[in-house]
């Protein structure tokens, strides 16, 4: 048994001041952490609940929104405005988990939600460098399906599990922080981290440092936009590819798009050579699998995932197909 103290912030200030508290963790939703908790993989010495911090969607006048890191991630999903200017997110948050788990988890929380991958779970039986550093990956030798084709290391091939982080990361999010060294804004790209040889650390957050609200920012054709997600089957259950995009056409040239994947790396994988190999381009599903295919040039499979990169690359070519077949029309 791990005893901790629990205590309810009313104020973000008194959220960091309970926070710094050595062994301290914020919880949210607790969707996540409260997994981690009954495997003993986390061990916190002090619960901060911030649940009742901001948790308001504000629609700006530049068409930009401004989320509370405690809105639920229902209430991102079913927002007016989410769903009819940015409904890659919305359906990404509905392909992410039951409607149960939607209703508690908040947005803040699924972004910092750690790998789902089974060797991590298996404290008793399996080496995992993430959950104890220095100790080996049995997933690289093992079964190793649902794990990294992209990014990867030698120390940890697992996958980030959020839906909802992969239309962020396509939709060019700004995180806004607070710590004890003052606020700062983050670009959400910039936010978790590659395993390299320290897999055990998620994101660049600062020791105590709390998320306070995202910023999804205008994007003109954002309401041309899609997030499908391709999984062992139509209930809830993790990504083995997904694809967010929204893209911009006119005389059939892309003019500008936005591509993210899920289900291919340790962090929301943005897809910048795909992108700069469409813009300016002939859209047409030739283009689309060729440019799939500069991204997916260094993937590299395990054992058991090679089916990853052709999944990927026919994935993009179907999202992208769709979107770009009537571009007047909603998806």
């Amino acid at each position: 048994m791990n005893p901790f103290t629990y205590a309810r912030a009313a104020t973000v200030a008194d959220a960091l001041r309970m926070g710094a508290q050595p062994g301290a963790k914020y919880l949210g939703g607790g969707t996540n952490l409260v997994d981690l908790l009954r495997e003993t993989l986390e061990r916190p010495a002090a619960l901060v609940d911030v649940t009742q911090l901001s948790n308001a969607i504000e629609e700006r006048p530049d068409g930009s929104l401004l989320i509370g890191a405690a809105a639920t991630n229902t209430a991102l999903a079913e927002h007016q405005a989410v769903r009819s200017r940015f409904p890659l997110l919305s359906r990404a948050i509905v392909a992410g988990a039951s409607a149960q788990i939607r209703n508690m988890a908040t947005v803040g929380g699924n972004m910092l939600q750690r790998t789902r991958c089974s060797y991590f779970y298996d404290e008793d039986g399996a080496r995992c460098n993430k959950r104890s550093p220095g100790q080996g990956c049995d997933a690289i030798d093992g079964f190793n399906r649902m794990h990294a084709v992209l990014g990867a290391s030698e120390a940890c091939v697992a996958t980030h599990p959020s839906d909802m982080c992969v239309a962020l990361a396509a939709l060019d999010a700004v995180i806004h922080l607070q710590g004890a060294n003052g606020a700062r804004t983050l670009p959400f790209n910039d936010l978790h981290r590659l395993p390299e040889d320290r897999p055990e650390l998620d994101t660049v957050l600062e020791a105590g440092e709390l998320i306070t609200a995202i910023e999804v920012p205008a994007l003109a054709f954002s309401a041309r936009s899609n997030y499908r997600k391709v999984r062992d089957r139509s209930s809830y259950a993790f990504a083995l590819v997904s694809v967010a995009a929204a893209i911009d056409i006119e005389d059939g040239i892309v003019r500008d798009v936005r591509v993210a994947l899920g289900g291919v790396a340790h962090k929301p994988w943005r897809a910048w050579r795909l992108e700069a190999a469409l813009r300016g381009r002939q859209a047409g599903e030739a283009l689309f699998h060729a440019a799939a295919d500069v991204e997916l040039a260094d993937a590299r499979p395990l054992r058991d995932n090679a089916f990853k990169i052709g999944l990927a690359r026919n994935t993009v070519a179907a999202v992208l197909s769709s979107l770009s077949a009537n571009p007047g029309a909603q998806p």
